[in-house]
């Protein structure tokens, strides 16, 4: 195993196998008669979730998604003592429907979303994650074309401060996008420890003592964007509901509260009984198709955040599969 797979350590890792696990550990007859049970973790990583699973569930089988070949080939290497029941997909979450059909699944027994930048993309200096080090304003986490630097050099006044405002909820989304479209005028922008200080001297003094580093909703957003993350959790939600088999369960780690405002509206939504309250018979489309197994968000503990800093903003969600309908939309 890797240096960087040893070192990896996975959030909430027993909270994440003790809601998953139950429905992983009985086999399952799918309708081409094959008899297992399929744990699908469309952001793989280093693996380290997965591999708490397989050993937790003898019998369950990994179909591992990850946008990031150097992640993949990581995972390769500590899931290795599981080779023969793992199948790992270079892909992005939001291409759940097609990685399936691919591989002739129309429903899983367990889905694993976990949001947050993996520990190798933030570590890799190269990549331009972390705003703490100088390094390339790059932030993609798979192989698309945009980069952040393209980002803060082509993008307009407006469209920066919108996605400094939403992506970022940056206060100051109007002064930091005016200065980065001042300052590229005289030299574009390619490193990160300039935005960084530009960042710093946008703030006023008053706002930068509270909530971190000032730069860091302006990294969040940049990253939000290169990678399109809204857009593709957004879409792949309700796709990953409706792969769900009947008491199948999701789990879903976000790590910001954008994150966790869509997962908890979507969940939420489809554990709704929607039916007027007057309705004497309610139609099964209206019914609850999802039943809740978090009440609200589950938090790291305080003893794993004191081993794991970046655990600290996370928050997991879960829900099971009770209704055959797959969702709409």
């Amino acid at each position: 195993m890797s240096a960087q797979a040893e070192l990896h350590l996975p959030v909430m890792l027993e909270e994440i196998v003790a809601l998953l696990a139950p429905a992983l550990d009985a086999p399952a007859t799918e309708p081409s008669g094959e008899k297992d049970c399929v744990l699908v973790d469309c952001t793989l990583g280093l693996g380290g979730h997965a591999h708490a699973l397989l050993r937790a569930c003898p019998q369950a089988q990994l179909i591992g998604m990850d946008r990031d070949p150097q992640a993949l080939a990581l995972a390769a290497e500590r899931l290795a003592e599981f080779a023969d029941r793992i199948t790992l997909v270079e892909a992005v979450f939001d291409e759940l429907p097609q990685v399936l059909a691919r591989l002739g699944r129309a429903k899983v027994q367990g889905i694993l979303l976990d949001l947050g930048v993996s520990s190798l993309q933030i570590d890799d200096l190269e990549r331009g994650f972390a705003y703490a080090q100088d390094a390339p304003l790059d932030m993609r986490m798979g192989r698309q074309d945009l980069t952040a630097a393209q980002v803060l050099n082509t993008y307009s006044q407006a469209e920066l401060a919108r996605i400094l405002r939403t992506y970022g909820e940056e206060r100051f989304a109007e002064r930091i996008a005016r200065r980065i479209v001042s300052e590229r005028k005289r030299e574009p922008f390619s490193n990160s420890g300039r935005l960084v200080r530009l960042v710093y001297e946008a703030v006023p003094a008053a706002s930068r003592k509270t909530g971190g580093h000032p730069a860091k909703r302006t990294f969040q957003a940049l990253r939000i964007e290169v990678n399109s993350e809204l857009a593709a959790l957004e879409s792949v939600l309700p796709q990953a509901i409706a792969a769900l088999t009947l008491h199948g369960r999701i789990a879903v780690l976000a790590y910001h509260s954008l994150e966790d405002r869509l997962v908890k509206q979507v969940l939420g939504l489809v554990a709704r009984n929607r039916a007027p309250r007057d309705m004497p018979v309610v139609p099964a489309e209206l019914r609850p198709q999802l039943r809740l197994l978090t009440r609200g968000a589950m938090r790291p503990s305080a003893a794993e955040i004191a081993r794991n800093p970046r655990a600290a903003s996370a928050r997991l969600r879960a829900a099971e599969r009770i209704a055959e309908m797959a969702v709409a939309g």
